[in-house]
């Protein structure tokens, strides 16, 4: 399934894409795409419903964010041996936890904005995954059943704060708006081997990454595993799991983002994103 959340921010609704690409609503079957719908158990009950008999949605709405109440955004760093190596950089031996500000979540399409005084705000395409069912502490072996699926994030970057201002690199990670989510949930049953996904990201029409997956140096069972073993892991959590190369900051020169810039991403199954890029002013 590829579940959607859709219509004005803060008042979305729960929907699905069907298999013609039609957006249905799924506001009779359940509240909200959340901590509870994520449970295997529910999940298989949405996955039975006749998809041709729900209700059809008009136009095209807004995406929010595939879910709610996202309570850990976690992501992972240095996990892709191409993007280690364009920072001149050393693998890491184990995999690099840090987290991003769940009130950073927007929606795929939505704007990004830079932060007040930056200039050196980065994009990076990554797959993410959601967490189904409370982990703790769990193996790597069985570390994919406890998954609900996986979406396209757009992991969002200010270097200067994370890199050049000490301390922890959390602060230059969850400005608002620094984590697009979506445009779809898809449930682990649609991916046959997650790490074998093309990913790209274009600025202003110009291919700035090209990678996949299978070039982590941590799988996405491992991470999940690891990052169990540090905190329990809950339904509606999201773990996004690094950037192949092609970051603006490696760039020579480097190049970051700038008001009016166009970003657009993707990866295989997942879909794609839009994000227009404002500068930061007083609401």
């Amino acid at each position: 399934m590829k579940l959607v959340r859709y219509g004005k921010l803060g008042k979305e609704k729960p929907g699905l894409i069907d298999p013609q690409g039609k957006l249905r609503d799924l506001s009779a079957h359940i509240a909200d795409i959340h901590s509870a719908t994520l449970s295997p158990k529910v999940l298989d009950r949405l996955s039975r419903l006749k998809t041709e008999k729900l209700p059809a949605v008009r136009g095209k709405p807004r995406l929010g964010s595939p879910i709610s109440g996202t309570r850990n955004f976690i992501a992972i760093g240095l996990n892709y041996a191409d993007h280690a190596q364009e920072i001149n950089v050393l693998p890491p031996k184990e995999p690099i936890i840090f987290n991003k500000a769940p009130s950073c979540i927007t929606g795929c399409n939505d704007e990004v904005i830079l932060p007040k005084g930056s200039f050196k705000t980065d994009w990076e395409v990554e797959i993410a995954a959601v967490i189904g069912t409370r982990a703790s502490y769990i193996s790597e072996r069985e570390a994919l059943s406890y998954i609900a699926g996986y979406t396209l994030c757009n992991d969002i970057s200010e270097r200067e704060y994370q890199l050049e201002r000490s301390g922890t690199w959390t602060k230059g990670k969850g400005c608002p708006t620094f984590g697009p989510l979506g445009p779809w949930l898809v449930t682990k049953d649609e991916i046959k081997n997650v790490q074998r996904l093309n990913m790209w990201l274009d600025l202003n029409g110009e291919r700035m990454q090209t990678g996949t997956t299978a070039n982590m140096i941590f799988s996405i069972a491992h991470i999940v595993s690891y990052v169990s073993h540090f905190m329990v892991l809950e339904p509606g959590d999201v773990i996004t799991t690094g950037t192949p190369a092609g970051v603006g900051m490696s760039s020579k020169p480097q190049r970051f983002l700038k008001q009016g810039d166009i970003m657009r991403l993707g990866i295989d199954g997942l879909g794609e994103q839009k994000q227009v890029v404002g500068s930061w002013r007083v609401n």
